[in-house]
């Protein structure tokens, strides 16, 4: 069993704990609020995600093979839902982020309990953060 899925577990098994989806709301709102403040500097349109209602910026640096990623949202069930990517991708290799399948978000019901545009946006999120390490990958290959 890889980290990532490793971490998805343990993410099953906690939203399994909650009783309702208002519950679970609340749960991503409260990761959301425990992510690290992003530094000014990455509050910029370039570090948008297209695709998103809500903006939110993502910020990836590559630390001895490793992705690392810090983002931030003017929406709290975003940024909630953006700190979950972060917990389950952040700080692994390009070919384990792209190959991450991310199945947690169907199991907990997720994409069943989003809006069609957070739907969108939670689609925008990975699809982004998988661009950054396929990026990474180029560049490790190219060295």
């Amino acid at each position: 069993m890889t980290g990532i899925q490793e971490e998805e577990n343990k993410i099953i098994e906690e939203f399994a704990l909650l009783d309702d989806w208002m519950d679970k709301y609340n749960y991503i709102i409260e990761l959301g609020k425990s992510l690290p403040v992003i530094d000014a500097a990455y509050r910029q349109p370039k570090y948008l995600i297209t695709g998103c209602q809500s903006n939110v910026w993502l910020q990836s640096e590559k630390i001895d093979g490793r992705i690392w990623f810090k983002a931030d949202s003017d929406a709290i069930i975003t940024k909630g839902i953006i700190s979950l990517l972060i917990r389950i991708l952040s700080g692994r290799t390009p070919d384990e982020i792209l190959e991450a399948s991310l199945s947690c978000i169907e199991t907990i019901g997720l994409t069943n309990h989003l809006s069609p545009t957070r739907s969108n946006g939670l689609r925008s999120m990975i699809k982004q953060m998988k661009v950054y390490a396929l990026a990474y990958k180029n560049t490790m290959e190219q060295q």
